[in-house]
């Protein structure tokens, strides 16, 4: 089955306390439904030194359900919905509801 939000996508939070936040995908968690999103959920981790770090506070991101984020269309900035579409050559790729341009990856 294709993923509707993938690695590198740049996708918008809709829900939580970092809505409006717009970021890029650095991981995904398809067991969990999860994923991690560059600047939102920043958590702060303490950590102890050791041979190759410092220690003190590790400022990291948390994972996010992906029901609370949406993508961003390429054509009008905004958050869209994702839907599908094969193409002449038999492709399926993924197309953005709101202007139904095609996602590029």
């Amino acid at each position: 089955m294709a993923a509707k939000v993938k690695k590198g996508d740049q996708v918008v939070v809709i829900a939580g306390k970092d809505k409006g936040k717009k970021g890029e995908v650095l991981r995904v968690l398809p067991q969990d439904n999860r994923l991690v999103v560059q600047g939102v959920n920043v958590l702060t981790k303490h950590s102890k030194p050791s041979m190759t770090s410092q220690g003190g506070l590790v400022k990291l991101e948390g994972a996010i359900h992906v029901s609370n984020v949406a993508l961003v269309d390429p054509k009008s900035n905004e958050a869209t919905r994702v839907g599908f579409k094969t193409l002449e050559d038999g492709r399926k790729v993924r197309i953005a509801r709101r202007s139904g341009e095609q996602i590029d990856r």
